[in-house]
């Protein structure tokens, strides 16, 4: 099998040409340094400006054990990242995921594709039962992805981040695995 066929996502729609699912190295701490660092993609995160190589590096070297961390490459390019971190204890059956998609490459299904990648390694590989998120409220295309992947609102947080000088309300949003 191709490392191409093994990133398939679940329904079995080829992936675009040149488009590849994968485990994060720590070879691309630097490449997702620059991710991170986008004023888009920082939006839609609670990450400060200015993330440094050192911390994403460490980020990527301690990651805790259970988590699932991807990235979605475009001709070797990564254009998005995302995964999932497991809960422990009587919360075990909980993961919380996290993605985001480079500023140049949103509305393309680079998220649609990452977050399918998510959901098959929670629902077939990982038994999770609950997915669960928070999203800002002003995030509209990601709400409808999520949404579209069986996500429903449970809640809204009031002030939840500070993002360019205000606050901001975030949602939470959770799906169960049917």
């Amino acid at each position: 099998m191709s490392e191409h066929q093994e990133n398939e996502p679940r329904d079995r729609a080829r992936l675009p040409d040149g488009v590849l699912v994968r485990a994060v190295r720590l070879s691309d701490a630097e490449e997702m340094t620059d991710l991170m660092n986008l004023p888009g993609y920082r939006a839609g995160t609670l990450r400060p400006p200015y993330q440094t190589i050192e911390e994403v590096r460490k980020r990527i070297e301690n990651s805790s054990p259970g988590a699932l961390n991807l990235v979605v490459t475009l001709n070797g390019k990564i254009v998005g990242n995302g995964g999932l971190h497991r809960l422990a204890g009587r919360r075990q059956h909980v993961a919380s995921l996290g993605m985001g998609v480079h500023d140049d490459f949103t509305g393309r299904g680079f998220g649609r594709i990452l977050l399918d990648a998510i959901v098959e390694a929670a629902d077939d590989w990982l038994a999770v039962k609950r997915l669960e998120l928070t999203v800002y409220t002003d995030n509209d295309a990601a709400i409808g992805l999520y949404e579209k992947f069986g996500f429903e609102r449970e809640g809204l947080l009031r002030a939840f981040g500070f993002r360019s000088g205000e606050y901001v309300d975030a949602y939470t949003m959770a799906r169960l695995r049917p």
